[in-house]
């Protein structure tokens, strides 16, 4: 018998019971690709939980489509992290798309997505998708005014990912967005991340004009209460316009839909105090 406990803090953690499990020493990290009897396959990253099969469908959804929703033609769309594939697949639901640029540092995640998460990863052979073996932060640096979306599908500001939470990095994402961009980051748990999340969206804020936090439930993250923070310098995101509704009525989603729309930015309390 296997048990996995990812620890969330020094007090608590996440506990599953494991099949079967895989591990690869990447250049960068740990990696384990755990068959789980509860949430199905999961891949785990330097300890921490990335995405299972079985609810990994509430945060790729999240992640991409709100932006996409509130842009009124994406057609370019970069995702840097992200190498399991689901916000690609995701991205992919939008008609208007017509390039995807996955930026994902570390190939291995790529290849272990592909070969053990196939209905994750299904979308990383479209002749849409261009996929780049880079570091994020450099990335940007070649190419400006480019993307109408970016979608930062982030692991915890820890290690390679540290630098990617800070005001010079969204001002980069800031420059690699044409007139009209969105930007959405995972901005992490409210709740068992108090400091990560309010340093997040507080430089997010430094960077853009407007801004709005949102969140949703997932149960193998930390608290199971999760944020991301979308921002835009030409947008006004908080409004919406009965062709955002018209759009989110063809998309093929279990979590997202127009009444989670709606209330996209409605934040409890604490979570507001935390960001003011």
């Amino acid at each position: 018998m296997i048990w996995f406990t990812e620890y969330q803090t020094k007090n608590t953690g996440l506990t599953v019971k494991v099949k079967e499990a895989k591990h690869v020493q990447s250049k960068y990290q740990e990696i384990l690709l755990l068959d789980t009897y509860e949430y199905g396959k999961m891949l785990v990253l330097d300890g921490a939980v990335q995405t299972t099969e079985r609810d990994e469908f509430i945060y790729h959804e999240m992640l991409a489509h709100p932006a996409l929703i509130k842009h009124q033609n994406p057609e370019r769309v970069l995702v840097i992290g992200g190498g399991d594939g689901g916000t690609v697949r995701e991205v992919l639901k939008h008609p208007s798309v017509k390039e995807v640029h996955l930026c994902e540092i570390d190939e291995d995640v790529i290849n272990i997505s592909k070969q053990y998460l196939p209905t994750i990863s299904c979308e990383l052979n479209n002749p849409k998708v261009s996929i780049f073996v880079e570091d994020g932060n450099k990335f940007l640096d070649e190419r400006k005014e480019y993307y109408d979306v970016i979608l930062l599908d982030l692991s915890d500001p820890v290690g390679p990912a540290e630098a990617l939470f800070k005001r010079a990095f969204y001002e980069k994402v800031k420059a690699s967005l044409r007139k009209n961009g969105i930007m959405t980051a995972q901005t992490e748990s409210p709740f068992l991340q108090e400091e990560y999340f309010k340093t997040a969206v507080k430089e997010i804020q430094k960077v853009f004009k407007n801004y709005g936090t949102y969140l949703a439930f997932i149960p193998t993250y930390p608290a199971g209460m999760w944020s991301f923070t979308m921002a835009s310098d030409d947008v006004n995101i908080l409004d919406s316009s009965e062709k955002d509704y018209e759009k989110i009525k063809d998309l093929n989603t279990k979590y997202f839909c127009d009444k989670i729309y709606t209330s996209l930015f409605a934040l409890p309390k604490f979570v507001s105090d935390l960001i003011k």
